[in-house]
């Protein structure tokens, strides 16, 4: 097909109906500075409930509603700063028997393509931890605009990544299984 653009028109015309049929790429976002975006966990001692949070998380998502599957996911959690309101237990998580700071200060949790479960979007990501790398699945909802939101859940297998060291990786006392959840106010990059 042999089309002659005679006019600025003409040209804008066809430069628009291009435009419009071009694919949408992914929007780039870092957590907004400031307070709202909060990194926690939550799991038993001795039968009783505890809380947790890591304070200085940073997150980074590429992501297109449209199109997950091109979506990127990348945090990166400072573990020295663990906080679970009891002073003597943010002692013990940064000991070598659990998260072992003095050797590995971050983990990460990084994901590639996500794929849409309803009104969720599920990464099918990987946790490196205390140099161990595994698979985690973490779901999540998104809140779309200007400043948008992630707001989602995993759950961490404490004992596949070597916290809970010597007489703490009694499942009876700790349970292996550590709930994560999160949310996230971001703005573009």
């Amino acid at each position: 097909m042999n089309i002659k653009l005679t006019s600025p028109a003409a040209v804008a015309a066809a430069l628009a109906g291009l435009m419009a049929t071009a694919p949408v790429l992914a929007a780039d976002y870092v957590q907004a500075p400031g307070a709202g975006s909060h990194l926690a966990f939550a799991t038993k001692y001795d039968g009783e409930v505890f809380t947790g949070k890591f304070p200085g998380f940073s997150t980074k998502i590429s992501f297109d509603p449209a199109n997950p599957a091109a979506g990127t996911l990348d945090v990166t959690i400072p573990l020295a700063g663990a906080e679970t309101g009891n002073g003597d237990r943010d002692s013990t998580l940064k000991t070598a028997d659990f998260f072992n700071v003095a050797k590995f200060a971050t983990a990460r949790y990084t994901a590639k393509g996500f794929t849409k479960s309803g009104d969720k979007y599920v990464a099918n990501g990987t946790l490196e931890l205390r140099g161990v790398s595994k698979p985690v699945t973490f779901t999540f909802e998104w809140k779309p605009g200007a400043n948008p939101e992630l707001k989602g859940k995993a759950t961490v297998k404490r004992l596949d990544f070597g916290v809970g060291q010597g007489d703490w990786n009694d499942t009876k006392t700790i349970p292996d299984e550590t709930a994560i959840s999160t949310v996230v106010k971001l703005q573009a990059k």
